[in-house]
This record gives structure tokens, sequence and C-alpha cells, in this order.
């Protein structure tokens, strides 16, 4: 029992760890987190905020994409917006960290080698770039799996899951995909193919819940230019965070522990089918599914999580002690990042105090699109919204897709028009930039300072990577 007991304890710490970026901030550093906030500031406070009400529209949809939103609206109604915005942000990487691990144990009886290299896939691209609704229904998707594997032989699983797999579904459409993977995966390995299919139909549901609420009807499917390249750089990139290095190498050390136990046949099926499933839908998927961006792309470090977790290798303590090593060092990595990525967010928000309430900004974020870092400040305007109830062009507001929309329905100031392609070390021109032709003010977040501004821009702030400038047409202060 205590040994148990200790487990628990060590796997709640290391759920907990995971979240240390978040704790260590004020202003996560997730890419997408600004425009998830604008739109939750718009989602509370349109109908008290005649600016806001000026600039955008929003309808609430019943979708599969609404994880975070829904914890959001009652844990800001008590403790403020911003507040809530950073628990929500905490809370998916612990919980998708304590579902690996909850997996792991089900399938082995124990936390071991193969759980803690799961880890590492926890702040995965997807979640650096901030898809909180996705990486949410993830770990509710393996806490459910993790839920069958306990349950086997239990009548009462099948109305367990039945109940749970629209709350998967209600979070995001692609976490309930998941979820239907991996007990196909499962009963696969324990049925055989063809009976595996109909154990899995607890899991329907949802798919009339889709039809009924046309998921995946707007938007565009498509498969975009390059695709073999595309799809191999998905997993040359399959951890890309700070370093190119660090990055490669744990993939390396991940990949290579599956092979060796493949070879060496100590790969669990249960999971490890489910595995080659995800490994195959990485270059079956098409990038743009249903409006959403990298489908296949954030399945890549479900596979190698999948991968890992099927490995069966009772190891020494010193062993196990050693397989959470890459998850540590990349999370001091990403802490550190992030830390200096507040610092500069934070600056740039006092400078944003100067700019009026409800003003229209043009935000220009430049990007060299060969870096391997990930990019942090491609949303960063979002905050505009939130502090100044301003209109911005990075925000979620594609009408059919998103239930957020711009009042006047202008296609050429939405997201991603806030990009600004150039070459290391270059410096952009923004004379002509297309956005600031009807905006009051430019917010631009680069490492060079632009060469030239719009004709009569004035500089009414400035720092190290950034610039606020008040255009021709602005009105006066207020």
């Amino acid at each position: 029992m205590t040994s148990r007991r200790g487990a628990a304890l060590g796997g709640l710490a290391l759920a907990l760890l995971a979240a240390l970026p978040v704790l260590l901030v004020a202003y996560p550093q997730m890419a997408d987190y600004p425009a998830h906030l604008a739109r939750w500031h718009v989602m509370l406070n349109l109908d008290a905020s005649a600016d806001l009400q000026r600039h955008y529209r929003f309808a609430w949809q019943w979708t599969p994409n609404l994880g975070c939103d829904l914890l959001v609206w009652p844990l800001a109604k008590l403790l403020g917006l911003e507040l809530a915005g950073r628990i929500v942000a905490a809370l998916v990487p612990a919980l998708l960290a304590g579902s690996l691990l909850t997996v792991d144990r089900a399938l082995h009886g124990r936390i071991g080698v193969g759980g803690l290299l799961a880890l590492v896939t926890v702040w995965s691209p997807s979640l650096l770039m901030g898809f909180l609704n996705w990486s949410l229904s993830l770990a509710l998707a393996f806490f459910a799996f993790a839920l069958w594997l306990r349950m086997e032989g239990n009548p009462a699983r099948r109305w367990l899951v039945l109940a749970i797999a629209p709350l998967v579904w209600l979070c995001h459409l692609s976490g309930w995909g998941v979820l239907g993977v991996l007990v196909f995966g499962y009963e696969w390995q324990r049925r055989g193919f063809a009976k595996a299919i109909p154990a899995t139909w607890p899991l329907w549901p949802p798919a009339v819940l889709s039809l009924l609420s046309g998921a995946g009807a707007s938007g565009a499917t498509s498969w975009g230019e390059g695709v073999l390249l595309d799809k191999l750089s998905n997993w040359v990139m399959a951890l890309r965070d700070q370093s190119a290095q660090l990055d490669l190498l744990t993939l390396a050390v991940l990949a290579g522990v599956i092979v060796v136990a493949w070879r060496q046949g100590r790969m669990d099926g249960r999971v490890g089918r489910a595995s080659l499933a995800f490994l195959a839908l990485t270059f079956v998927m098409p990038r743009h599914l249903g409006g959403g961006d990298f489908a296949d792309y954030r399945l890549v470090p479900v596979a190698l999580a999948c991968g890992v977790l099927a490995v069966q290798w009772r190891a020494r303590r010193w062993v196990v002690a050693l397989a959470a090593v890459p998850f540590v060092l990349r999370l001091l990595l990403t802490s550190v990042s992030w830390i200096a990525g507040s610092a500069l967010t934070a600056q740039m928000l006092a400078g944003i105090e100067r700019v009026p309430r409800g003003s229209i900004i043009a935000g220009a974020n430049a990007e060299d699109p060969f870096a391997w870092h990930q990019p942090a400040t491609s949303h960063v305007f979002g905050w505009a919204t939130v502090r100044r109830d301003a209109l911005t062009n990075a925000d979620f507001a594609i009408p059919g897709l998103h239930m957020l929309s711009h009042a006047d329905g202008d296609a050429r100031f939405l997201d991603p028009s806030q990009r600004v392609l150039v070459k290391a070390g270059e410096a952009p021109d923004l004379s002509r930039y297309a956005p600031a032709a009807r905006a009051d003010y430019l917010w631009y977040v680069g490492p060079k300072e632009p060469m030239r501004l719009p004709a009569g821009a004035q500089v009414a702030a400035r720092g190290n990577g950034w610039l606020i400038a008040r255009l021709a047409k602005a009105p006066a202060s207020r």
C-alpha cells in the first residue's frame, strides 16, 4: 500500500511539474493564448462594452471545440478573466501529463520508463502553439482509455464510456477520434480486427452529434503544397521547441527505445497497435481539416507517446529515474524561454495602455519561417482586445468557423494577416502594410525594427523588439 501511495504521489508531483512554465510567468507564452483570451473577453463582456459591440459579434455554437471556453466561463465570473485563463493554461498540461502516467499504470501496473519518456510529448508543438481545446480533449481521451483498460470485464464500462465520449467530443472533435483509435487498437489486439469494430460502439454517439452540429462542414480541407516534404518535416520537428539539438536528441531517444523494444519483442500490442495507426494517420490525414490547421502534425506526438507507453521494460530504479531527465531538461528550457517572453509581453502591455480604448490596431509580427524555435508572439496583439477593447487582425474570427466574428466582416483584417515573413536578420518594410490602411495604430513585434512605417506614422511607444505607432488617421486619445 505504501509503495502504491508513493507511486501515486510521485505521479501527481510529475503532473503538477508539467505546469511549471505557466506557474512561473504572468503571461503564458503559448502562441495562440492571447487570441483565445481575446475571444473569451468578448464572450464575457460584449453586452457591457460599446467598443466591443462596434467591433465584434459573438454567437454561441455547440461545436466540438469548446473545452476551455466552457471552463473559462464560470472561472472568469469568479476570479476574473486573466487569472481564469492562467488556471486553465496550467491545468491542461497537468492533466495531459497525469493522463499519460495513468495509462502507463493501467497497462503495466506501475509508472515506468515508457510513462516517463511519454511526458516529453506534453509540451509538444501543439501545446506550445496554444491548441488548448485539443490538448484538453487529448488528456480526457487518455484518461478514458485508462478507464477502458482498468474496467476490462466490467459490464458498467460501456455505459461509463458512453457518457464520457460526448464530453471528449465537446472538448475537441480530434480528441474523440484519438480515443476511438486507442480503444480500437486495444480491442484489435484482444479480439482481432473484425470484432474490434463493433466493440467500440460506446464511442459512436458523438458521430450523430457531429452530423447535427455540422462539425467539419465549415472550413477548407486540404493537404497543402509539397505534401511528402511537409509530412516528413512534421516528424523531424515532432518535439520542436527552443533547441534543435535537444529536440532532435530527445526524438532520437524515444525512437531508439521504441525500435529496440520492438526488435526484442517487448512491445505491448494493446497500445502499440494504436501507435502504428497514429503513425499512418500522420501521413494520410490532410494538414487542414474542417478549418483547423496542423491536423496531421498534432498526431505525431500522440504516436510517439503511445509508442513509448507500449514499451514493456522492467528496468532498475536508476534507469527509470534517468527516463525522466529529457522531460525535466526540456521543461526547464521552456520555462527559461517563457520567463523572458513574459517580461517582453509585460513591457508591450505597458505601451498598449497609451492606446485609446476601442482603437483599431493592425498587428504585424515579423517571423522567419525557417527558424527552429517556436514563435510565441504571432497573436500577442489579442492583449489589446483584453486590455483596451480594441479590434485587432490577429484574433480567431473567421465567419462560419469561429463563434467570434468581426462586425464589419472585412476578410482582409483577419488572422493570419498579422504575419510578416522575413529572412533571418532582415528588417521588414511596412510602408505599404495592408492591414494598416484601416487601422488607428500599428503594433509591430520583431527582432529588427521596420526599415519604413506607413506614411505619417508616429511612434508612441517602443522597446527592444517592438513598437507601437499612431497612424496618420488615428483619432485623438480618449
